[in-house]
């Protein structure tokens, strides 16, 4: 059964204000363990799940009949990470972050600070879905090294890839919890509760879908980390998804409409957070709520991206009755169904991309810059790339269309410790 621990929270005298510095009693919430739980789904939830899984199923079968499929998936891969971080606060636009990857590529540091954060989290997605694929175990350590790469070069690295050893919370102030939107289960409780929403990940009794809504619910609910919990709950989506089957080449950008819905998002995710036992009402009815919605965005998120592809064909086509004749398998051709997916190259990179020499990567890129494919551009500190500036307003159309939350989703503070 569920439960609230009351504590004791000694002031900080570090704080600011009189507030921060007020001792107070609070409440942590310790959920229920998954294992063996069972979830029973309405009528009309069921039917929001079978139809998200066939939606998805469809995304990924069919992707290869409109671009190139890895393409499309480095594109939404990007598409969903900038959402998930948006939600935390992390806000950047196309065009900035892929100048920053190219910079990043040429070993040139970037300055940005957030598009540091935002390609740490590209990078730890990455990592995650290329270590589970159809069948494979979700692991606690793969958490745990989702998490550290995502922190690397930020203000919490020290705490990446490690659980919390400390209270934190939801909103309020940063020096105390007594004025908290929710504050997570205690520390001690943490790597049991971890230890068992992996192994209910890795099971196999519940639609993939309805698994990952649970799975993403209930780590939020833990907030195992000091920061980033967010980014890693949504990524652990992913993989679930991928785990089951139901993402195995294309990554559905669910962080994009789960972004969009910030309010009912979170207060879906709130609503999980029961009292009592688990085979309540209450907690029936809260369940059921969040799966529907996660179910929806999961629908929507295919729809979507089925329009960026479409929009993405388009442009191709434009952009070869533009160029005129190109012949098959030409550094030219495979660069141009490699664009939607890298819309910002260099030679070198666009060479590494298309697996062509130097020589027939610059002559490619030149021939596409003089049909107006691409464009020229300064990167970094005066490196010479250049942008397919169609597919970047076909990328950034989609972020504005979906990703625009109301930045009303309150993000736990790092963690003070509890003298």
């Amino acid at each position: 059964m569920s439960k609230v621990i009351r504590r004791r929270w000694t002031r900080d005298l570090a704080g600011q204000t009189k507030a921060d510095r007020r001792s107070c009693d609070y409440q942590a919430y310790v959920p229920d363990l998954l294992a063996g739980r069972s979830f029973g789904l309405d009528g009309d939830v069921a039917a929001d799940v079978a139809e998200a899984e066939a939606a998805l199923a469809r995304l990924n079968v069919e992707a290869s009949a409109l671009i190139d499929t890895e393409a499309l998936a480095r594109i939404l891969l990007r598409a969903e990470a900038v959402a998930s971080s948006r939600i935390e606060g992390l806000d950047i636009g196309a065009r900035r972050l892929l100048h920053a990857e190219v910079v990043r590529g040429l070993d040139d540091a970037p300055s940005d600070v957030t598009a540091t954060e935002v390609l740490g989290n590209i990078d730890a997605i990455v990592f995650g879905i290329e270590q589970v694929g159809a069948g494979d175990a979700i692991a606690l350590e793969l958490l745990l090294e989702i998490h550290q790469r995502l922190s690397t070069g930020t203000r919490v690295e020290s705490y990446g890839g490690r659980f919390r050893q400390e209270q934190n919370w939801i909103g309020g102030s940063s020096h105390n919890p007594c004025s908290a939107a929710y504050v997570p289960p205690p520390c001690e409780f943490v790597e049991d509760l971890m230890a068992d929403l992996c192994s209910f990940c890795n099971t196999e009794d519940l639609p993939g879908v309805v698994q990952a809504a649970v799975a993403h619910a209930q780590f939020e609910t833990i907030h195992p980390f000091v920061d980033g919990n967010g980014r890693t709950g949504r990524a652990l989506i992913q993989l679930v998804l991928r785990r089951r089957g139901l993402a195995t080449r294309v990554l559905p950008p669910v962080s994009l409409i789960l972004a969009t819905w910030a309010k009912d998002y979170v207060n879906a995710l709130a609503g999980t957070r029961y009292r009592g036992p688990a085979t309540s009402k209450n907690a029936h009815e809260a369940t059921n709520r969040w799966i529907a919605q996660f179910a929806a965005a999961c629908t929507r998120a295919v729809a979507d991206a089925t329009v960026f592809e479409q929009r993405a064909r388009d442009i191709g086509t434009a952009w070869r009755t533009r160029i005129g004749s190109v012949r098959r398998s030409s550094a030219a051709d495979l660069l141009l169904r490699a664009l939607p997916g890298a819309p910002v190259v260099t030679v070198p990179s666009a060479a590494t991309l298309i697996g062509r020499s130097f020589t027939a990567a610059n002559n490619a890129v030149a021939q596409l810059v003089t049909a107006g494919v691409l464009r020229q551009v300064n990167v970094g500190r005066r490196n010479r790339a250049y942008e397919a500036p169609e597919i970047i307003a076909a990328f950034t159309d989609l972020e504005r269309q979906l990703a625009s939350p109301e930045r009303d989703t309150r993000t736990s503070k790092p963690a003070r410790p509890v003298p």
